[in-house]
Order: C-alpha cells, then structure tokens, then sequence
C-alpha cells in the first residue's frame, strides 16, 4: 500500500473510532491558546493520555473531522523528513471542504521523525496555529523545544499521579468524617508510599508492578540515555542511576559516586558523571533541589538534594525506600510541591534545616518540613526547630509539618505549627 493511502486509512479509522477510554487528569492544558501545546515528562507518565483527554473534549464541540490526529510510535507511519507533508495531502484529499486553520493537529512522538521542528514549525505559520506535541522526552525537552520552535510553545510538566489523582483513578471516595472513606484513604496512601504512581502500575497484578517498573528503568537507562547521548560505559552509567536514585533526599556527591566507581574497578571521569547528571534530570528520572542562598550563583552552584521523580521506581531497583517509609514520604510532599510551585528550596542554617521553602515572586511563602514518626521528642524538636528558624528568617507567622498520621498544633516562639498527616495535606488542598 502506498504510503499516502496508508495515511488515509489511519486518519479515516481515527475520526471513525470511539471517543479513548482515558481518565481525565488534574493538568488541563489550554485547547485554544494560538500556541503549539507540548506535553513534557518522564516516559510513561501519561502524557499521551492527556493528549488523548484532550481530543476527547474537542470532538464534543466540534466536527471530529476537523481534528488530525497521528501517532509516530505507530509501525504503518514510516515516514521520512520529507514525507512528513504527505500526512497534510492526504488530510487535505480525505477532507477538501475543511478550512485547515480552523482544523486541530495533534502529533504524538513526533520526535520519531528526524527534523520534525521544520514541520511543525510550518504547520504553525503557515496553515493553523492549534497544534499539540508530545514525545519521549528523551528527544523531545523543554530546552530543544525553547530553541527550535523559537517562542511559538506553550510546555507543561507531566509527573506521574498526583496523590488526588490516584485516589481518584482508584475511584476511592474522599470524606475524611467517614471511617470507611478514611480507612481506604490511608490504604491507599501506604500503597502510594510504596508502588509509586506510574498511571499503568494502578491496574495491574501486582506482581507484575516491579517487574514493570524494571522495565522502565531498562528503557530510561539503554533508550533515552545510552541511545540518545551515545553512552558507551553502560556499566558506569547504570552504576550511576542506581546511585544516584538510593540518593533520593539526599545530598548528592559526585565525588563520593567517583570514588565508589574506581574502587570497584570502573573507569570514568568526574566529568563525564557530571554530565550523567544532566542527563538524568533532562529525562526526567530525577529532580534536583537547591539549597536557598541569597545569591544566584550560590544558588546554581551550591549543594542539593536529589529526589526520584517515581517512589515505585525505587523500590523496583536497587534503593528500597518501603525500608524507609520517611524517606517515601518527604519524595511525596517534594513532587506534589514541584508540580504546584515553580521555586522551591531547602533551608539550611548554622544549627538546623528545614526541607522545603517555596519562593513567589521574591518572597517566601511556605515553609514545610516532613516526618514520618513524631513519636520521639528528639526527632520532634528537631523538626520544630528547622521549621522555626526558617519561619523567623522569612518573617513567616506559621509553619507546616506533613506526617504521616499525626495531627496536632502547637506555638514556638510566637511561629504557630500545624502537623498534618500526608493524605490530609493533600485532600484538603484539592
């Protein structure tokens, strides 16, 4: 078959297929902005299934033939650089009484097709500016699309579920004055705490949530790093993710990771780990946190901390954080706070830290810290001190502590501090 009749069979049995089976998600990017919507995120994060969320509202409205959908990853649209106009002929030919700038164009993993960013540039300039794009983010980052489609964007995060999202894809009520409600609340947070919320792993067999998750890992690790940055030390590298993930709310040490490298017989620079370093924050496999500095460069330059961008991640490869229900617990509290604020930090003095601070507009707003156990005063008043310090520095009257379970209010040195359990934190928010 040619490839343009290809072409015409795949738009036709799109616009006369059922609406996807998708559900919808807390991240709404705007359907009608005059801007190209790209979807960025770790893989398998549910990124095409916002994309998939957004067809579904579009066909409500209007003829669903004026909606052009094609998805890359898709072994029949074989396509070169220069054939990539044939997609256009054969949408044209299929459907000539359609005004093509009032027509939605969604491409899926176009990154697949070398030079894409010429067409849809063109596409954009040229015929409609109601285009959405998403891919792999191994070849399709925020930096790459801030260069080659020159401001045209609009680029939205994608994380996987948020704690809300996944109490509502597992269709748990939420009302925290019912028993029964709360007991599969707090199931489901234990649950989240430990399998993490990749959308997919929701609805498997259990035992094949790990074995899934490995899967991932294999792909981030070989696909969209090897592959994409021609990395040929895969044993260095692996070594590295696997570090840098039993890392996770820690301080990372490139040094320390070198050190534990040639010790174990494996040739690298420091240089190139800094680099895996990049990397791994371009794909998305994990997230840095600056330490609060008045100072830009110091800011840039100075220490951080390193989160994992999935919990259940961990746990399917070397790192258990379910060992270490605190640790789960503080990556939870800084995801949630990284989808919702642009600025975050920790807070570090001469006697004590407090984990996150969240800075809008030039002006700190929050201050958060997170604990699993309360039980021991020490570790209580070691909390309530790093938050009171920071509160005091920042002129801030009140302090947040997210737990696990407890909830409790207290008052230190005129700072008033609220403990509230995770799922609390996170329901009353919503």
């Amino acid at each position: 078959m040619k490839k343009k009749e290809q072409l015409k069979q795949i738009i036709r049995d799109f616009h006369l297929s059922d609406k996807f089976d998708v559900k919808t998600r807390n991240l709404q990017p705007p359907i009608s902005s005059t801007k190209i919507i790209t979807l960025i995120g770790v893989r398998r994060c549910g990124k095409t299934s916002i994309l998939y969320d957004m067809i579904n509202q579009l066909s409500s409205s209007i003829d669903k033939t004026k909606i052009l959908f094609l998805n890359f990853e898709d072994e029949r649209l074989d396509l070169k650089t220069d054939e990539l106009d044939l997609a256009l002929q054969s949408f044209r030919e299929l459907y000539p009484e359609q005004n093509l700038s009032e027509c939605h164009f969604f491409f899926d993993e176009i990154q697949n097709i070398d030079a894409w960013e010429k067409f849809v540039r063109r596409v954009y300039d040229t015929i409609s500016k109601n285009i959405y794009i998403t891919g792999s983010n191994s070849k399709l980052l925020s930096s790459e699309i801030a260069t080659s489609l020159r401001g045209r964007t609009l680029s939205f995060e994608v994380y996987p579920l948020s704690f809300d999202e996944y109490l509502g894809f597992k269709e748990i009520a939420v009302d925290l004055y019912s028993s029964k409600s709360l007991a599969y609340i707090k199931n489901a947070q234990q649950r989240f705490l430990t399998d993490g919320a990749f959308p997919e792993t929701l609805f498997l067999d259990e035992k094949y949530t790990n074995q899934t998750l490995q899967e991932y890992f294999n792909v981030l690790l070989y696909k969209d790093l090897a592959e994409r940055y021609k990395i040929t030390n895969t044993v260095a590298l692996k070594f590295f993710l696997k570090r840098i993930i039993a890392s996770s709310t820690k301080q990372i040490s490139i040094n320390k990771i070198y050190n534990e490298l040639k010790s174990a017989g494996i040739k690298i620079g420091k240089n190139s780990l800094y680099e895996f370093l990049d990397y791994v924050q371009n794909i998305y496999l994990a997230l840095t946190l600056h330490r609060y500095d008045k100072s830009l460069v110091n800011k840039e330059l100075g220490e951080k901390k390193i989160y994992s961008i999935d919990i259940g991640l961990n746990n399917a490869t070397e790192f258990k954080f379910s060992d270490n229900i605190g640790k789960a617990l503080e990556n939870a509290v800084f995801l949630e706070l990284k989808r919702n604020h642009s600025e975050l930090f920790y807070y570090r003095d001469l006697t004590s830290e407090c984990d996150f601070i969240v800075n809008e507009k030039n002006k700190i707003i929050k201050a958060i810290q997170v604990t699993y156990d309360m039980s021991e005063d020490a570790t209580k008043k070691r909390e309530i001190r790093g938050l009171v310090n920071a509160c005091k520095n920042f002129e801030l009257t009140s302090g947040l502590i997210v737990t696990y379970d407890n909830e409790d209010e207290t008052v230190q040195d005129g700072v008033t501090i609220s403990f509230v359990p995770f799922y609390k934190w996170i329901v009353e928010s919503i």
